[in-house]
């Protein structure tokens, strides 16, 4: 018998993110918005907690210590076809051109507003901002 909740289950969403100071930013700004937040420092921590788990979204930094975001999003195409990529970087418009071409579905560049953020996550998960 399956039992109804009348709240729905939080989003999971994987922060990908070396920087402590931005990794706190993105925790505040994303604060009572009903997500389930996974902090990991790398992509080998990444890829081991994407073999336990399948979060709705992942918020990708580009430029972390083992290696370039960039680099890890046709593994996540390739194994987690479902998963939304937001992209975040201090670069270029380069790197955001290659990010979407590798199949990132936005590309944030640093520095960006709360607004923005909660906007493309709610553009992702076919959310309307609650009133």
């Amino acid at each position: 018998m399956a039992i109804n909740h009348p709240e729905a289950p939080a989003r999971k969403v994987l922060i990908v993110e070396d920087e402590g100071d931005m990794c706190l930013l993105l925790n505040i700004m994303l604060a009572g918005k009903d997500m389930e937040l996974e902090h990991v420092k790398g992509l080998v921590a990444a890829e081991e907690f994407l073999q336990r788990e399948t979060p709705a979204l992942v918020l990708l930094d580009n430029k972390l210590p083992d290696g370039y975001g960039l680099d890890f999003i046709p593994y996540l195409k390739k194994n987690h076809p479902s998963v939304k990529i937001i992209m975040i970087s201090g670069y270029d418009g380069a790197a955001k051109d290659a990010a979407l071409e590798c199949g990132a579905d936005i590309y944030l560049e640093k520095p960006f507003t709360k607004a923005q953020l909660f906007q493309s996550l709610m553009d992702l998960l076919n959310e309307k901002e609650p009133a």
